[in-house]
């Protein structure tokens, strides 16, 4: 853990992927820099743990998304961190009888069909929630809605369609076997980070910014801000002089809620390697589970929106019991035995986190460019949300980072 410096030439708020991106692309500058990281961990909302001795949980992000594009993928090779290609079980692989093929067949044609919808009225440019875009009396609404709460964190209501069009995916999708939270971890090992240092106030009244922080005050001349949008909008960072837009912003793009569980298997030979489970539930009150993700002895179940903070709000070990149930309503009552919670995520009630990746509101699809502008040339922003294109994914907060540190450069150059 780094000391705290009395002032440096850049302070960066938050060492999740964001932060770190942006200390990174300082190195070498000639600059002083520091993430302050108010956890006792790197990674933010990538954390990887060894929840049983062959469970390796990532209770954070776990997909590289669009991995083709993806800047953590180059990141992964030249830090010897192996690579997992295996088709996502997403659409494929399905395991057990609670889910018949035909039953699947016509889900996803359903899904499909309603992106379609959606991608068609996005084009008109006028935004709206993407409720609106469900075939009335569908009777696959619910899981389509259930569908938005894994992809982002919300349900329809809640979601904009201009926003979730401006998503770019290119499909390819692959693992880091080891966690992808490990690897944004070990990725930040080679940055100066002072850990359980959480920033309290921003001024930026004066000359130089005057950073206040549970472990004592620094200056600054320049601050990237990379912390969630739920920090800023709960104004557990306060700025003085006020930033209203910013505020503003950070409200129109509100963390969603995803949250993760993984279960102990016993007898885990007797299912799929990469399998998938659902069920035909008509409900969006439902989680979707993957068995032996890695051939590992465990099943990881995946729950969102507003049923995952029900489910948190209920306490501890709420979100595995529920999974144990959900499963063994699939596969019978013989697989309580075989079932074991080890770890499950609460990253709403996580105070440094508060969700887990942002969605712009209805009507606020173009926030996420107010939230990344800079501000008088010493404020920087930068995180998922500030991402045009590839929010939601750590890859989108690394680049992010970087962006703001670019900018943070092109006034020093100016200056000259």
């Amino acid at each position: 853990m780094s000391s705290l410096p009395s002032t440096v030439d850049v302070a960066i708020i938050g060492a999740g992927a964001a932060g770190l991106g942006a200390a990174h692309a300082l190195k070498g500058t000639g600059l002083s820099a520091i993430v302050l990281e108010a956890r006792d961990r790197l990674g933010g909302r990538a954390h990887t743990i060894q929840a049983a001795p062959d469970v390796v949980f990532d209770v954070g992000c776990g997909w590289l998304h669009s991995a083709d594009q993806n800047s953590f993928v180059g990141i992964a090779r030249q830090l010897d961190f192996e690579l997992n290609k295996d088709l996502p079980p997403w659409r494929e692989r399905a395991y057990g009888k609670a889910f018949p093929q035909a039953d699947r067949d016509a889900f996803m044609l359903a899904l499909d069909e309603f992106y379609d919808r959606l991608e068609e009225a996005a084009r008109g440019g006028k935004d709206g929630s993407a409720d609106r875009y469900l075939e009335p009396g569908n009777r696959w609404n619910p899981m389509i809605d259930a569908i938005s709460t894994y992809v982002n964190g919300c349900e329809l209501d809640q979601l904009s369609i201009l926003d979730f069009d401006a998503y770019e995916d290119s499909n390819v999708n692959w693992r880091v076997r080891r966690g992808y939270g490990a690897l944004v971890a070990a990725y930040g090992e080679q940055v100066s980070v002072a850990l359980n240092c959480e920033v309290r106030l921003i001024d930026h009244s004066g000359k130089r910014i005057r950073i206040e922080t549970s472990r004592g005050v620094l200056e600054a001349d320049k601050v990237i801000v990379t912390v969630p949008t739920n920090l800023i909008a709960d104004e557990a960072i306060r700025f003085s002089p006020a930033l209203p837009d910013k505020l503003d912003a950070a409200r129109g793009l509100p963390l969603g809620l995803a949250d993760k569980v993984t279960l102990a298997l016993a007898e885990a030979e007797a299912l799929p390697r990469e399998g998938n489970l659902r069920g035909a539930t008509m409900r969006t009150e439902m989680g979707t589970y993957h068995i032996r993700p890695f051939g590992q002895p465990c099943i990881e179940g995946f729950f969102g929106g507003r049923f995952a903070q029900a489910l948190e709000d209920a306490g501890d070990g709420a979100i595995a019991a529920h999974s144990i149930d959900e499963i063994v309503s699939f596969l019978g009552n013989d697989f309580r035995r075989k079932l074991k919670p080890l770890s499950e995520s609460r990253w709403a009630h996580d105070p440094f986190a508060r969700g887990s990746y942002s969605h712009a509101l209805p009507g606020h699809a173009d926030k996420r460019a107010v939230l990344a502008a800079p501000v008088d040339g010493r404020l920087f922003f930068a995180g998922e949300a500030t991402s045009p294109h590839f929010f939601s994914t750590a890859h989108g907060a690394r680049d992010s980072g970087e962006r703001a540190a670019k900018e943070v450069l092109s006034t020093l150059s100016d200056i000259e």
